[in-house]
């Protein structure tokens, strides 16, 4: 029979070991980012900001009101946020499994970090759009997909106007200001 102190000190590697393995695999956290505020002149920023932005506000609207899917708006948008997460679960996927190879270089291995954390930053960041958006024009429901410097905004609400088109283009320019090309789609509510 093994004795109290062997025992002891199984459980607590095994212990130890669960806890390694649990930090390695668990998401980090990134709210603990220092925010730096840049007090520039705010005009001209804008002014640039407004000439390089290609601005295209789109509105679809159903021929007399009704929406000739198959499925609800609803579903659609929660379809599309499934689309979404299913990529970017492969290519995160991906990505640590360059990170855990073994043939892969220091660099490569660098790269691939650096892409999981910009990927998770930009899910957090249509995120918090997705729901500022919402909260702030008061719309039915809210899906933003963002790539790279392009940035497309469908939005599910009874009433749209170019006015709140571009309210949305603003809120959309504050939280990612390296978007250059912003699309806003209006979906009509059932």
């Amino acid at each position: 029979m093994l004795k109290r102190q062997t025992v002891w000190l199984l459980t607590m590697l095994s212990l130890v070991v669960v806890l390694s393995v649990y930090y390695i695999t668990a998401p980090k956290d990134t709210n603990n980012h220092i925010a730096f505020v840049d007090n520039g002149n705010v005009a001209e920023q804008q002014a640039n900001d407004k000439e390089k932005a290609d601005v295209a506000v789109e509105e679809t609207e159903a021929k007399n009101g009704n929406v000739t899917s198959s499925e609800s708006g609803d579903d659609v948008f929660t379809a599309l946020r499934m689309q979404i997460e299913d990529e970017r679960s492969r290519l995160r996927d991906q990505l640590n499994d360059i990170v855990a190879s073994a043939n892969a270089t220091a660099q490569q291995k660098s790269d691939a970090l650096d892409k999981i954390e910009k990927l998770q930053a930009l899910t957090e960041k249509e995120a918090t759009l997705e729901t500022l958006i919402k909260s702030k024009g008061g719309y039915d429901d809210v899906l933003v997909r963002a790539d790279n410097d392009k940035v497309r905004v469908t939005i599910k609400a009874k009433n749209h106007s170019a006015k709140s088109a571009n309210e949305v283009i603003h809120i959309v320019k504050s939280e990612i200001p390296e978007a250059d090309v912003v699309n806003v789609e209006f979906q009509p509510a059932g």
